[in-house]
């Protein structure tokens, strides 16, 4: 992760800063290697391969609706 000083910016996460955060927010272990599958299913990325996670959110919304588009 980060320096402790420094501020994660939410619109352009490293996978792995990702990852911790998301695993201590919703109670279950995430890894990278997870949020990498979902990019190769059609999660968005940033070009720098970070993650935004409000766009991310949005995309497992929309996958668990099942809407799809």
């Amino acid at each position: 992760m980060a320096e402790p000083d420094a501020k994660l910016n939410p619109a352009a996460l490293p996978l792995a800063d990702a990852a911790r955060l998301l695993s201590a927010a919703g109670g279950q272990r995430i890894t990278v290697d997870m949020l990498e599958a979902d990019r190769g299913v059609g999660a968005p990325a940033n070009a720098d391969g970070t993650l935004n996670l409000v766009h991310y959110a949005a995309w497992l919304v929309r996958e668990m609706s099942g809407r799809g588009d």
